[in-house]
C-alpha cells in the first residue's frame, strides 16, 4: 500500500453516469481513475431508452452515430404495444420509427421536436460497452473494472481512497496490475448507484416517497434476460420494441434487445409468488404473460423494487460529489433515471474540468447541487405520475373473455393505453425542458420561460434552458458548430472580437460563432447569446455587455461559499 497514485478525479462507479463523467473529463485532458467492482460492463439489459437530450450529449461527445448503430436492427420498429398477453389480444400500439429512419426524420421535424437527435431504444449493455471502449482511448482516463473502493477520506485539500483489485478483475488499463493501491485526487465523485457507499459514508439520506404499492410498478419486481429464438412466432407479425401484458393473472413488460432472440422481461411479484423465484417459477411467470408455453433460456435474473421517488438531501460535501442513482432513485416509468444521471455527469463534468484547469474558481462547483437537485425532484415526480397511470389502472376480471363484454373491456383498456402511451413516450417537454433558472451562473433577462409541460416543449433562448436547435442551410446541426466549451453566438455579425479578447485575457475558452440568419435571430430573440459547455443559454442580449457577464457565468464574480461539512 506504499504506492500513491496521483490523479485529478476519482470516480466510483462505471455505469453510464460514471463513464459519461469520465468522457467529459477525458475529452478535456483531465486525469481521472474510474473504479467499478464488476469485472466488466453490465451483463444485464437494465435501461432500454436513451432520450433525445442524452443522444444530443452523445452527439457532442462524438458517440451518437455509434450508439444508434447498436441494439435492434436498423429497420426494426420501436413501437410500444399493450396486450392482454403477448400472444393474445393487442390493446393499443404507439408507433415509433426504426433507428434507420430516425436520422432522416429529425431533420424534417420542428416545434416540440426541433432537435439534433431523436430518442434511441437500445439496451444499456450496448451503451456501456461503447462508453467503456471509447473512454479507454482517452489518454488521461484510467479504467479499473474489477476494483473496489471500500472507503475514502476528505483531507480538506485533497481526497484519498484505497483501491483493491478483486479476484478475476480486469485491472487497470493504464498501469500494471497490483493487488491494491492508494489514490490521491483533488475530487471524488460517487456514481455508485442506489446503495451508494459514498452517500452512506457522507451520512446523506434520500428524501421522498419510498416503496409505494401499486397493482403494477410498485413493489417487488423480477427481471429476466431471456434468449427465446421461437418467441416471435407467437407475436404479432408487426414487431415492436416494448410489449406490455395487462391481465388479472400477470402484469409485466418486455423489451426486445437484439431483434432476433433476446428480450428482457419484468414482472410484478405477487404475494403468492413468494420472495425466492426459482427457474421453474420464472418460466411459469413468463409463460403466463405470453399466454402460451415456450421454453426459454435464462441469461440472467434478479429481483428489484419499484415504487421509489427519492432524491438525496445533498449532492456534495467538501471535495466529494455524487451523481446518478446515488442521488436519485426512480420507478423506471418514462425511462428517466439513466437519462437524468447522464445530465448530472455532463453538468458536473465541465465544472470539475474548468476548476481543475484554472478557468474558473472552485466556487463554480457550488452550483452543481443547486442546478441538478431541482431537476431530479422534477423528473422523479413526472416518473411517479407515469407509474401511477400505468400501475393503478387494474385489469378487469373479464377482459380476456371471448364475448361482447370482453371485447368492450378490451376496447376501453385500449383507449386508456393509447392515451397513456402518448403521455409517457412522447415527452419532449421533459426531455428538453429542464431549466436552471435562479442559478448564479445564469444572467436573467426579465423574460419568463414557457410552462413546464411533459408532452410539449417550446424552444426558447430565455437564459437558463437548452439552446434552441436548428438545421443550417448546409444541412449541419447548429449544435455541431458550437465549441466544446463556451460559445458566443452572434446573429447579426460584428462586435464579437472584443468579447473574445476579454475571454482570452481571463483564460476562458470561448468559440465565436457568427451566423447571419433571420430565422436564428427570431428563434433566439436577441442578436447575441452565450452558450455554456452543456448547451444551456447563460446570457443573451442585443448588444455585448461589459466583461462582468463573463465573470458571472464562469463563477469569477463573488458567490456565496458552500458550507463544507
Amino acid at each position: 500500500m506504499a504506492e500513491v497514485i496521483q490523479t485529478d478525479v476519482i470516480i466510483i462507479g462505471g455505469g453510464p453516469t460514471g463513464m459519461v463523467l469520465a468522457h467529459e473529463l477525458g475529452r478535456r485532458g483531465v486525469r481521472a481513475v474510474l473504479f467499478d467492482d464488476k469485472p466488466d460492463t453490465s451483463i444485464l439489459p437494465a435501461a432500454n431508452a436513451t432520450q433525445a437530450r442524452t443522444m444530443e450529449h452523445f452527439r457532442r461527445l462524438g458517440l451518437a452515430d455509434e450508439m444508434r448503430s447498436q441494439g435492434l436492427p436498423a429497420d426494426y420498429p420501436t413501437d410500444v404495444t399493450y396486450w392482454t398477453r403477448y400472444s393474445k389480444h393487442e390493446l393499443a400500439r404507439f408507433e415509433l420509427p426504426a433507428s434507420r429512419d430516425a436520422r432522416a426524420m429529425i431533420k424534417t421535424m420542428s416545434g416540440s421536436w426541433s432537435a439534433a437527435e431523436l430518442p434511441h431504444r437500445c439496451s444499456q449493455m450496448y451503451i456501456e460497452r461503447i462508453l467503456k471502449d471509447r473512454a479507454a482511448q482517452l489518454p488521461s482516463i484510467d479504467l479499473r473494472f474489477g476494483w473496489r473502493v471500500e472507503a475514502f477520506e476528505d483531507h480538506g485539500s485533497h481526497v484519498t481512497a484505497a483501491g483493491v483489485s478483486l479476484k478475476n478483475g480486469s485491472g487497470s488499463q493504464r498501469a500494471p496490475q497490483a493487488a491494491s493501491a492508494r489514490f490521491q485526487a483533488r475530487y471524488l465523485v460517487g456514481c455508485d448507484g442506489p446503495r451508494s457507499m459514498v452517500r452512506k459514508q457522507l451520512g446523506i439520506s434520500y428524501a421522498g416517497e419510498g416503496g409505494k404499492k401499486r397493482d403494477f410498478m410498485g413493489g417487488q419486481m423480477h427481471a429476466i434476460h431471456v434468449r427465446a429464438p421461437g418467441l416471435y412466432d407467437f407475436l404479432n407479425q408487426k414487431r415492436a420494441w416494448m410489449y406490455w401484458a395487462f391481465n388479472p393473472e400477470r402484469r409485466a413488460f418486455m423489451a426486445a434487445i437484439n431483434g432476433v432472440d433476446e428480450f428482457v422481461f419484468h414482472t410484478q411479484l405477487r404475494e403468492e409468488d413468494g420472495e425466492h423465484v426459482s427457474d421453474a417459477d420464472a418460466q411459469a411467470m413468463f409463460c403466463q404473460a405470453l399466454g402460451a408455453n415456450l421454453d426459454v433460456a435464462f441469461l440472467a435474473r434478479l429481483s428489484w423494487k419499484a415504487g421509489f421517488t427519492l432524491v438525496a438531501e445533498r449532492y456534495a460535501a467538501g471535495r466529494v460529489f455524487m451523481a446518478g442513482d446515488a442521488v436519485h432513485l426512480f420507478t423506471p416509468a418514462g425511462g428517466l433515471g439513466y437519462n437524468t444521471g447522464v445530465e448530472d455527469a455532463v453538468n458536473l463534468g465541465w465544472k470539475l474540468a474548468h476548476v481543475i484547469k484554472g478557468w474558473s474558481p472552485a466556487t463554480l462547483l457550488d452550483t452543481y447541487e443547486g442546478e441538478r437537485q431541482p431537476i431530479a425532484v422534477r423528473n422523479t415526480g413526472f416518473a411517479r405520475k407515469f407509474a401511477d397511470s400505468l400501475g393503478l389502472f387494474a385489469p378487469h376480471a373479464q377482459i380476456e373473455e371471448d364475448s361482447a363484454r370482453g371485447a368492450a373491456l378490451r376496447a376501453e383498456a385500449g383507449d386508456y393505453f393509447n392515451r397513456h402511451s402518448r403521455a409517457e413516450f412522447n415527452i419532449p417537454g421533459i426531455t428538453f425542458g429542464g431549466r436552471y433558472d435562479g442559478s448564479p451562473l445564469i444572467v436573467a433577462d426579465g423574460t419568463a420561460p414557457p410552462a413546464d409541460e411533459p408532452n410539449r416543449y417550446e424552444a426558447t433562448a430565455c437564459p437558463g434552458g437548452r439552446a434552441p436547435h436548428a438545421w443550417l442551410a448546409d444541412g449541419a446541426s447548429l449544435y455541431d458548430r458550437f465549441g466544446f466549451e463556451y460559445t458566443l453566438l452572434a446573429l447579426r455579425g460584428g462586435g464579437a472580437g472584443a468579447w473574445a479578447q476579454a475571454a482570452g485575457a481571463r483564460g476562458i475558452p470561448l468559440t465565436t460563432l457568427v451566423l447571419d440568419s433571420d430565422d436564428l435571430r427570431d428563434a433566439y430573440g436577441a442578436d447575441y447569446a452565450l452558450i455554456r459547455p452543456d448547451q444551456v443559454v447563460a446570457w443573451r442580449g442585443d448588444s455585448l455587455p461589459d466583461d462582468t457577464v463573463l465573470d458571472r457565468v464562469t463563477a469569477r464574480a463573488s458567490m456565496p461559499a458552500r458550507v463544507v461539512a
